[in-house]
């Protein structure tokens, strides 16, 4: 899935020079330029030429991998997907022109929009054989449990799409993952309530066929509202790709081995499970539930500025966006247009959400701390509105980010200079000694 962009690297031509205090010795490492952003150093050659390894716990200081696909200014609050800003996308674009985007560097025209749009439509149904995997799990098992096993074993219904040498194989593997991931999850919902399956329709887009499987049952028609599939498809553009995260270098790393697209996409999704990355937008409820009326909202603001509370307020702020997140801007009206369609502003914990997000956009501190609410704080809103239980909250951002996945794995395998991930480490622990028979010990 090559794209016609320029190299995302230019040459050194300047170098950064690293001394060692202890001897006086000095070594030179190439400086690279990327089109934008920070410059980096090549230290690829510096155990060699030192003896000594980088110390960055986290990976905050390193870059990984050169990415022609997704760009982040923190400072500025931009997102840009393949160099279009995310606000244009969010407001011009379907999801499935994003995920063409993503996958393929340029917009589609009109002709490539609509048989990418028809590729994934027949690729959504699951093997029928499926549906006994699926029971397999107990019937409480939460859904994001059954997405990891089932993402996984996708491999063993599709391994006609495995042989990430064959650039066939890959666009095979990658269209499965996007069409059949809403089917998966729909799926795993149905069956942790007890509900029967149900199967997707052709003449319905990503965004209404998931809410079609979500909320259909036999007994009665189920007609997808036009509000609430557009904000889900705003949603599922916004989540689709942010960088180098945690789960997306978990999918390369795993990938970096070799392992089957499938594998990968698993590893990605339970590395999304932790709660400090995918499940943020459940913590923003759990706090609106923790803080239970309109009342108590000045006592917890209170509790957020006091350094030693440890309540944080959830959904304000982001690790990266130092500035107002972009994505939360566009689903802030993403947000208000559902409430009002659902008549939902007088549900409590949603009308405690928005007195929330009044008086944090008005309150000193959090601007000049720029606390904003973050993409994750509105989507919470929208899916608690829309009658989607938590336990689906991070299973939809899956759904979303499947197609950042795969175009990040398929960059990387693309890509040749890439190697096998292996970090090394700073070794704290008990240096060589001789072992000490049992009767010996004391």
């Amino acid at each position: 899935m090559n794209d016609k962009s320029t190299n995302a690297a230019t040459k050194a031509t300047d170098t950064a020079t690293l001394t060692d205090n202890r001897n006086g010795r000095a070594f030179e490492f190439p400086i690279i330029r990327g089109t934008t952003g920070p410059d980096v150093i090549d230290v690829r050659t510096l155990y060699g030429e030192t003896g000594m390894f980088t110390y960055d716990p986290g990976y905050t200081s390193t870059g990984s991998c050169q990415s022609k696909i997704t760009y982040i200014d923190g400072d500025e609050g931009i997102l840009l997907y393949r160099g279009y800003a995310i606000e244009q996308l969010a407001e011009h674009s379907s999801f499935m022109e994003v995920c063409y985007l993503l996958l393929y560097g340029e917009l589609p025209s009109l002709s490539q929009r609509d048989k990418f749009e028809n590729d994934i439509t027949y690729h959504s149904m699951l093997h029928e054989q499926f549906n006994y995997f699926f029971r397999g799990f107990r019937r409480d098992s939460h859904p994001m449990a059954i997405m990891c096993g089932a993402v996984g074993a996708l491999s063993a219904f599709y391994h006609d799409s495995t042989d990430i040498t064959n650039p066939r194989h890959r666009m095979v593997a990658s269209y499965r993952m996007i069409a059949k991931m809403p089917t998966i999850a729909a799926t795993a919902y149905n069956y942790s309530i007890g509900q029967p399956f149900v199967y997707p329709r052709n003449d319905l887009s990503f965004a209404e066929n998931f809410l079609y499987m979500m909320f259909k049952n036999p007994c009665e028609e189920y007609t997808v509202n036009p509000v609430l599939s557009r904000a889900l498809d705003r949603i599922l553009i916004l989540h689709a790709d942010h960088e180098q995260n945690a789960s997306t270098s978990t999918v390369r790393l795993a990938g970096s081995s070799g392992a089957n697209p499938f594998a990968c996409i698993a590893a990605g999704i339970a590395s999304l499970w932790g709660p400090a990355h995918g499940g943020a937008n459940e913590a923003v409820l759990s706090m609106l539930g923790e803080i239970g009326s309109k009342d108590r909202i000045p006592e917890f603001i209170r509790r957020a500025k006091d350094h030693d509370d440890p309540f944080r307020l959830m959904g304000f702020g982001h690790r990266v966006y130092k500035n107002y997140d972009p994505r939360a801007k566009v689903l802030q009206q993403s947000c208000h247009e559902v409430l009002d369609e659902l008549g939902a502003r007088d549900e409590p914990l949603l009308g405690l959400a928005m007195e929330l997000e009044r008086i944090a956009l008005e309150d000193d501190y959090f601007i000049e701390k720029k606390l904003y609410p973050n993409v994750d704080f509105y989507s919470g809103i929208i899916f608690r509105a829309m009658g989607i239980p938590t336990s689906m909250f991070t299973v939809l951002f899956a759904v979303a980010r499947t197609v950042g996945w795969v175009a990040q794995w398929n960059e990387m395998v693309e890509d040749p200079s890439q190697k096998i991930g292996r970090p090394r480490q700073l070794f704290i622990g008990e240096t060589r000694r001789d072992y000490v028979p049992v009767e010996e010990r004391v």
